[in-house]
Formats: structure tokens, sequence, C-alpha cells
């Protein structure tokens, strides 16, 4: 149960930063506006990641989590 509590907290800080970055979840929309944010930058603890990046990581730590892949399987 904590492994896809893991996994729940990266899906949605992951939903969350595609919201706060393209102000929509739509896919077609999503897709479309990510050349006008592909130099966009988070800055997190002092560091800047590029957006996408940082959104595709926690995308997929909710899906390792969510699926019980390697390093969040028990």
């Amino acid at each position: 149960m904590l492994v896809n509590r893991v996994g729940d907290v990266g899906l949605a800080l992951g939903i969350c930063l595609i919201f706060l970055t393209f102000k929509s979840l739509d896919y077609f929309t999503v897709f479309a506006l990510i050349p006008c944010v592909i130099d966009k930058t988070i800055t997190f603890l002092g560091f800047d990641f590029h957006a996408i990046t940082i959104i595709s990581f926690l995308l997929f730590w909710g899906v390792l989590g969510k699926s019980a892949q390697l390093s969040l399987h028990v």
C-alpha cells in the first residue's frame, strides 16, 4: 500500500505541473503547446530544471509506483 501511495504522489505532482505549465490537461492542447514551452524551466532548491524533463520524470515515477516496477517493488 505504501508503494502505491508513492506512485500516487509522483503522478499527482506530474499532473499538477502539466496544468501549471500548459494551463490545460487536454492531450491535443498539451502536445500542440510543447514547442512553445520547450525552454521553460522550473526552479527548485536553487536549481533550474527543464519543465518537460521534470514532468516526464514525475509521470514515470507514478507509473513505476502504480505498476510496482523496479525500484518501487516489494
